[in-house]
């Protein structure tokens, strides 16, 4: 679906190192630097130098730790009015929101779709938050949360904007940092702010790494819109990538996304079930559907990486136990031909 409006000519806010570098202060204020691993199993797979940052390593299992305080910090610092906060999420935004209300002894509200995680629902509940469940996608859910904090007179807390990026950013100081020369940097997609934020550290530090961003399949808004060079909405069918669920996309990420990344990739649940396995198998982490995206991507352009220096942005590792462990199960699709043939 087309929507009536173009993207180009929105200018460009993205924030610098000096306020980044303003953020971690806060973010460190709550969790550590996460690492970023090179795993010999990974580098023998690609025949490059692969580097993981973990972001499944925070205290909610998610880099989006490291946002919705970096938002409330800027938020409680302009009004002290506020009487509560709202969101919609799929899980792993509205921890981070929970984390923030926790910080600045705020109530939240988040509401979420039919069906959503049943571990993340019980992760932000467990951090005092107020679950409702509304809507059949993300998309849905959002507009309820808008709908309530108006009613309520509650400040709703959007997936993207500027602040948030400033807080996911610290993550991409930290790999700029103590990586400065990599090739390419694969980033999951869900409302922007990851890829947002590779494009503010690596323009601010003078980097000429490729930001490629991964989308899933089945949730392919910033994949066409990037190709159209304007805003598309496109249906949600991802049955593993809930974390780049996305049927709208945001307008101010897509700018960004439409002027700094090189490209979109687009991987289908098949090959993010196939990463999520590769990373148990090959670093013994539990990598979420989204989270694994970025492998999947880098997999799909394994002939062209060969003598590279890459990172693969581990976004998060909040999945359902039931759900990984299926995953593991499943036989991977040479290993099932082999046996197959073996059997005539």
């Amino acid at each position: 679906m087309y929507i009536d409006h173009r993207i180009t000519g929105m200018p460009i806010n993205l924030p610098t190192l000096d306020e980044i570098a303003k953020a971690q202060k806060l973010v460190y204020a709550l969790m550590s630097p996460t690492p970023q691993i090179s795993w010999p199993l990974l580098n023998q797979k690609f025949e490059a130098s692969v580097w993981v940052k973990h972001e499944n390593h925070t205290p909610i299992g998610a880099f989006k730790a490291r946002s919705a305080v970096a938002y409330a910090a800027e938020l409680f610092r302009g009004t002290d009015g506020i009487k509560g906060m709202i969101t919609a999420t799929r899980g792993n935004h509205g921890q981070s929101v929970a984390l923030a209300g926790q910080r600045f002894k705020v109530p939240v509200t988040i509401v979420v779709p039919h069906g959503n995680s049943i571990e993340k629902n019980v992760a932000m509940r467990s951090q005092g938050a107020q679950l409702i469940e509304f809507g059949k996608d993300f998309q849905e859910s959002r507009e309820h949360a808008q709908k309530l904090a108006l009613e309520q007179g509650l400040h709703f807390v959007p997936p993207y904007h500027r602040d948030i990026v400033k807080g996911v950013a610290t993550y991409w100081m930290e790999l700029f940092s103590a990586i400065p020369d990599l090739d390419t940097a694969y980033v999951p997609v869900g409302m922007g702010s990851g890829i947002c934020a590779a494009c503010a550290v690596r323009n601010g530090m003078k980097l000429k790494t490729k930001v490629v961003g991964v989308v899933s399949e089945g949730a392919p808004a910033y994949a066409l819109s990037f190709e159209a060079g304007r805003t598309i909405e496109a249906p949600v069918t991802t049955l593993i990538a809930d974390g780049m669920a996305c049927r709208l996309p945001d307008d101010e990420a897509l700018e960004v996304i439409l002027k700094h990344v090189d490209r979109i990739v687009r991987v289908s649940d098949d090959e993010i079930r196939h990463a999520m396995r590769i990373y148990f198998s090959d670093t013994h982490n539990v990598v979420e559907g989204a989270g694994a995206a970025a492998l999947a991507a880098a997999l799909k352009d394994k002939s062209s990486l060969r003598g590279k220096r890459i990172a693969l942005i581990a976004t998060g590792g909040n999945v359902d136990r039931d759900v990984f462990a299926n995953v593991l199960l499943e036989p991977e699709p040479a290993l099932q031909s082999a046996a197959s043939i073996a059997s005539k």
